[in-house]
């Protein structure tokens, strides 16, 4: 076996802390980028009455209502008193009407430079995070997944860099308080609850195996972090979305920046399918591997059963939204469901049921 290579360990435990203060300043900007579009939006809508009186009070009251959510000179509500007839901060998506960011999810021309800061430190600490996986990895002469600490480090990782990559294609930026703060969470529990120094696996995991059935399962999780977020936002976009069309008062203006409910229940309905697809071989591919290592497929081991668990609550998930309507809230609340079965898997079965799968290492 290789020797352990404590100078490599212990650098990477230090860029691991310096990536997870950088995520956390991340999170701090995110939020600020919330805030500060809810307030222009609020200022936006302290102007409503006297833009209704220069361009009819019908369609100011309208915009009161946050039911058109248009100003008297037809532009989506959000601008102040300076900005009326120019392009407002509510419309920041192709498609949005004002009252969500519409359907496209694409990128607008609204310039939201805290939103930029805030990608730009992800983007930082995820490069940071990266190199102290692959010293961590050095450290052992292993890949690093052999315990509970290197899987929430590696697992983070992974939830950051698909993250950034959706970023790529959509503008999903609503999402970074959710999905950085988890990323934030998942490190701080790394080196609180399951730290553990760097050491030789044991004989069952000495295994080609192991590279392969983990690290699509720590993919597959990532996805899942991803939809989980928007699940939960879906619930309050669609609760905000009932509630304006009977004419309420927008109580939650910060959700101009989220597309409309049904848009992240699809969006989400398809992320969830490509990772159920990971998930599957995660199962199957874990099955060989118990036998290659006890000469069985399946043992009714507490963490068998439970990933087995995960996959028929996303199964359901799946059949239930493309062939019964199981759509809106029901939908969201199973993705939730299937979430929570992750990370129980993940923390309690490892940390509270022994069994053959017993490698927290804590």
């Amino acid at each position: 076996m290789p020797e352990i290579n404590e100078g490599f360990a212990l650098l990477s435990e230090q860029l691991m802390l310096v990536a997870g203060m950088a995520y956390a300043v991340a999170v701090c900007a995110y939020v600020w980028d919330l805030v500060t579009f809810s307030s222009a939006v609020k200022k936006g809508l302290a102007t409503a009455p006297e833009a209704a009186q220069q361009g009819g009070a019908a369609e100011g009251s309208a915009v009161l209502a946050g039911v058109g959510a248009r100003s008297a000179a037809g532009q989506d509500l959000g601008a102040g008193p300076k900005d009326r007839g120019v392009r407002p901060s509510s419309k920041t998506h192709e498609g949005s009407d004002g009252i969500t960011a519409g359907d496209s999810m694409r990128y607008g021309n609204q310039k939201r430079v805290v939103a930029r800061v805030a990608v730009a430190l992800t983007v930082v600490a995820a490069v940071v995070q990266g190199i102290a996986v692959v010293l961590r990895g050095l450290a052992a002469g292993r890949v690093p997944w052999g315990n509970m600490y290197e899987f929430c480090t590696t697992g983070s990782f992974a939830v950051a860099v698909v993250f950034l990559l959706v970023l790529t294609r959509r503008d999903l930026r609503f999402l970074g308080t959710f999905v950085i703060g988890l990323v934030l969470v998942m490190i701080v529990a790394a080196h609180v609850s399951f730290w553990t120094p760097v050491g030789h696996l044991v004989p069952a995991l000495q295994s080609y195996w192991l590279i392969i059935h983990v690290s699509i399962a720590v993919l597959s999780s990532a996805f899942f972090t991803i939809t989980f977020a928007m699940s939960v936002l879906q619930l309050f976009q669609a609760r905000r979305e009932a509630s304006i069309a009977l004419g309420k008062p927008d109580k939650a203006p910060v959700m101009r920046l989220v597309p409309n409910a049904l848009s992240l229940e699809n969006l989400s309905y398809r992320i969830n399918g490509i990772a159920f697809v990971g998930w599957t071989l995660t199962l199957m591919f874990g099955a060989i591997w118990a036998e290659k290592a006890w000469g069985r497929f399946w043992g009714w081991d507490t963490k068998e059963v439970w990933t087995f668990v995960i996959w028929v609550v996303y199964a359901g998930y799946l059949h239930a939204r493309a062939t019964k309507g199981w759509t809106g809230t029901r939908a969201a609340w199973l993705s939730i469901v299937g979430y929570l079965c992750v990370v129980f898997n993940f923390t309690i079965v490892n940390v509270y049921f022994s069994g053959l799968h017993s490698y927290a290492g804590l």
